[in-house]
């Protein structure tokens, strides 16, 4: 029975690790870095700007504010950091945990996006987007302090967007989108294979910490919704957006592998009941809501602001099935927040060719509080600061590249081994410094 608890609580962890990620460029485990045009500007144009067909990912009414036929594509690149300072951890019954691995976890991780609308009459659009709305690349040394908790997270999503716009009026647009969502998981930790000898008395108590194997995870699947966007040119020089995007439910199947190199942790392994096997773990990406100005000030200058909502409460706890084995289910409980992301911005237009840009944003994090923040997703509340630039060498072709650095604020993580959920995992403290890089380059054509 002990060692079917051990197997649970460690497959927990991992899959548990499917939602409990994030960029730093994002709260959570968003991605807002589907155009370049729109970071260049903080993201304060997302359901308002509608400059180009790119905006569709963040308002799809956005294709009716663009004429005849065009194509957009675009590629961010994001280098966040996550670095644990004044780390402490120990084992569950408070044994100390070392680790001579670096303490920093950020990775690198590069997101393109790709959108094309078409004109099918004088009332209807029809466009498509394609893009990564969620994701995270993150990975520790084997051998960090906080191994037991996370060594390797990666989060791939691909939104494959169908979009139809209807012009209501000749300033009403209305759209309508589906979303179907693919999600790729991988992601391991260690194993305190030491303390697993211990506990079936193969090893003594100072193999606690000493030999270690690895625990990965692997699942994929399919989810489906929708989007829903307005955009109302209220005068000549001001225009209002407003859209919705749904929450996607994914079931993601997959396998757990277990290894260790160290041949007294080979043979506690053997021993232990842990077995390579599948799983599946229900998952919701969540809804967002964006709210949008657009002002034309002067025949240069444009101002802009967003305002965007994301219910990251439907992350409440997760449940996961397990199929090695007697069938049995575990909960952990997350109990995330509702979030607010603002942001404004400004479009300066330097002459014909040359559109200078600019912003600024607050994000809040998730995240309630130091009990439920985790290696995998140290989450904070962050502040974003923008340029960007536009160059249209002819009224049909535009260049943009935009770069956005997040200052994060510090962030106090506390998991305490007395939870059920960390039993195996044992206790680990400190403080996270986070702050990103983002760098974007898009073009888009006019036909």
């Amino acid at each position: 029975m002990h060692n079917k608890i051990n197997k649970l609580t460690l497959a927990v962890t991992l899959a548990s690790a499917v939602m409990a990620t994030g960029q730093a460029a994002a709260s959570g485990f968003q991605v807002r870095e589907q155009s370049a045009k729109a970071l260049g500007n903080a993201m304060a144009g997302a359901a308002a700007g509608a400059e180009d067909v790119s905006y569709m990912t963040f308002n799809p009414a956005a294709i009716g504010n663009v004429e005849g036929t065009q194509v957009a594509g675009g590629i961010s690149y994001v280098d966040a950091n996550f670095e644990l300072t004044d780390a402490s951890a120990s084992s569950a019954r408070g044994d100390d945990y070392t680790g001579s691995g670096d303490n920093e976890g950020g990775e690198k991780a590069w997101v393109p996006s790709f959108a094309f609308k078409t004109r099918l009459s004088e009332r209807f659009d029809l466009g498509l987007a394609i893009s990564a709305p969620y994701g995270l690349s993150t990975k520790y040394d084997e051998d960090w302090i906080g191994r037991y908790h996370a060594v390797e997270t990666e989060l791939e999503t691909i939104d494959i967007q169908p979009t139809l716009n209807y012009r209501a009026t000749d300033r009403l647009n209305l759209a309508v989108g589906l979303r179907a969502q693919y999600a790729d998981a991988t992601l391991s930790n260690a194993i305190d294979l030491g303390a697993l000898g211990a506990q079936a008395r193969q090893l003594p108590p100072s193999a606690i910490g000493r030999y270690d194997g690895m625990a990965e995870v692997t699942g994929d699947d399919w989810g489906y919704g929708y989007t829903l966007g307005a955009l109302f040119q209220a005068t000549e020089r001001t225009r209002l957006g407003i859209s919705y995007r749904s929450e996607v439910e994914l079931t993601l199947d997959g396998d757990v592998d277990y290894s260790a190199d160290d041949p007294v942790g080979q043979q506690v392994l053997a021993g232990s009941g842990l077995q390579d096997g599948g799983g599946k773990a229900d998952i919701t990406t969540p809804a967002n809501l964006n709210l949008g100005i657009y002002h034309q000030l002067t025949d240069r200058l444009a101002l802009m602001a967003n305002a965007e909502w994301t219910e990251w409460s439907s992350f409440k706890e997760l449940t996961v099935e397990f199929e090695n084995g007697p069938p049995y289910t575990s909960t952990t409980t997350e109990n995330w927040d509702d979030t607010w992301a603002f942001s404004v911005g400004a479009n300066y237009q330097l002459n014909r060719q040359w559109l200078l840009r600019a912003g600024l944003g607050v994000d809040e994090s998730p995240v309630p509080d130091s009990e439920h923040r985790t290696p995998r997703v140290p989450d904070a509340d962050r502040r974003w600061a923008t340029l960007g630039a536009t160059w249209m060498p002819t009224s049909s072709l535009g260049v943009t590249a935009g770069y956005m650095h997040v200052f994060g604020d510090d962030g106090d993580i506390d998991q305490s081994g007395a939870k059920p959920e960390n039993a195996s995992r044992g206790n680990l403290s400190g403080t996270y410094e986070v702050d990103a890089n983002v760098f974007a380059l898009s073009m888009d054509y006019r036909f």
